[in-house]
This record gives C-alpha cells, sequence and structure tokens, in this order.
C-alpha cells in the first residue's frame, strides 16, 4: 500500500525527495501549502509526510474506515484533500474485510 500524503518536492529531483502520493490528493492539493482547519477556521500548513510523522497527526476512527485529524494540521489536511471521501471509505471497509487494511504507517 503506498503513502496517502502528495509530497512537496524541494531542490534537486532525487531519489531521497521522492515519495508514493495518491493522485487524486495530488489534484486537490495542487500547490497549496496551507489550508483552513475546518474547527478554528485559521490557516495552517498542510501536513508533509517528508518532515512530519503521520500518527502526530491523524488516527484511524474505530472501524478504520475514516482519517481522523488529531490536530490543526491533521484536520485541515484531511478536509482540504478530501481524505474521507464515500468512495474512499467504500474501499477502505472492503480492505477491512479482506484483512488489508488499515497500514502499518
Amino acid at each position: 500500500m503506498s503513502i496517502l500524503f502528495p509530497c512537496h518536492l524541494v531542490g534537486k529531483l532525487e531519489k531521497e525527495n521522492l515519495c508514493l502520493a495518491c493522485p487524486s490528493y495530488n489534484r486537490y492539493k495542487a500547490t497549496r501549502q496551507t489550508a483552513i482547519d475546518p474547527n478554528t477556521q485559521n490557516e495552517v500548513k498542510l501536513f508533509d509526510p517528508q518532515q512530519q510523522l503521520w500518527a502526530d497527526h491523524f488516527t484511524w476512527s474505530e472501524d478504520t474506515t475514516e482519517i481522523v485529524g488529531l490536530t490543526t494540521i491533521g484536520r485541515a489536511t484531511i478536509s482540504t484533500l478530501k481524505m474521507n471521501r464515500l468512495q474512499l471509505t467504500r474501499v477502505r471497509k472492503m480492505w477491512v474485510k479482506m484483512g488489508e487494511h488499515p497500514p502499518n504507517i
């Protein structure tokens, strides 16, 4: 399973600057570096998988079909990248039944 977050590449295009990303998340992110936390309405930086730990900003819902934001960064990232779209929660439910979800992040 790939990392589910887009990477912002800085500097030279080198192997250590690359990570796997979901194409739909990349479309929603586009060139954004910040977004609005839906709880506080504050503008915050989006999650950066090369600089931050997933578990510091996100967790899984009890049934592991939705990603839950633990921080302003997590909530803004989930909202902006539409990480809990109906299609994703449906496929996650199927993956849970198959024993393939949640991933070890």
